[in-house]
């Protein structure tokens, strides 16, 4: 029929008429099937979960050596401090321990689906934030109570060696305190770099929006103008 002939041909979704769908990104679909697999969540950010790692790492041999040293060297005169201070450290590491193992056991299991809850029991995620900063205060705690006790008894006293309650005291005073200063630090940092990206998030959203809006008015001229050229 030659009314047929005048008819422009149809053209595909990929078409130079027919812009708004654009072919799929093959990055975009890899990263989205990524995203669906419940056992990779475990693994995001490796540098984060490194370094919560080596900490707890740290915590377990300090505090296991310290506290097995104390017990091996109780004696008859100084059996007390160090038998309470040598179980408390030796308590301290294993509590630890316990986390890590128990983190393995559920990530092994797979039994949480969560991606909350896995974020929290990850190595690097809240639960670690939360294990050595009661570890930090633990110590805190014992290091300050021998050191009272050590300044009570006048030990040091003048002209003699330090005694090895006060030593103990300030060793758990200095670990404490790194461990609680650097939980604050590390903390702080994360906060700032969250706020930080999700400004950047926000600018580009808007960067976006008005690029989308000069596109849609661009293309409204454009339609204009050849409506009017067609109906001259």
């Amino acid at each position: 029929m030659p009314e047929l002939d005048d008819i422009p041909p149809l053209r595909g979704p990929r078409g130079p008429e027919m812009g708004l769908h654009s072919p799929a990104d093959p990055i975009q679909i890899q990263h989205g099937i990524l995203e669906e697999q419940v056992e990779l969540w475990w693994f995001r950010e490796p540098g984060k979960s490194l370094l919560c790692y080596s900490i707890a790492v740290l915590l377990i041999v300090g505090c296991g050596l310290g506290g097995v040293s104390l017990l091996s060297t109780t004696t008859s005169i100084s059996s007390e401090w160090r038998l309470g201070a040598g179980t408390a450290l030796c308590l301290l590491a294993l509590g630890v321990l316990l986390k890590q193992l128990l983190s393995s056991a559920v990530q092994d299991m797979n039994c949480i689906r969560s991606r909350q809850q896995i974020d929290m029991l990850k190595s690097g995620g809240l639960s670690d934030f939360l294990v050595v900063l009661i570890a930090g205060v633990s110590l805190l705690i014992c290091g300050g109570v021998l050191l009272h006790l050590a300044l009570l008894n006048h030990m040091p006293k003048p002209g003699q060696a330090l005694n090895d309650m006060y030593i103990s005291g300030v060793v758990l005073l200095t670990g404490g305190g790194a461990a609680v200063l650097g939980v604050g630090f590390y903390s702080l940092v994360v906060i700032l770099l969250k706020r930080n990206r999700h400004g950047q998030r926000v600018v580009d959203r808007i960067l976006n929006i008005f690029t989308i809006s000069g596109h849609m008015d661009h293309r409204a001229r454009r339609e204009t103008t050849s409506s009017l050229a067609n109906l001259i």
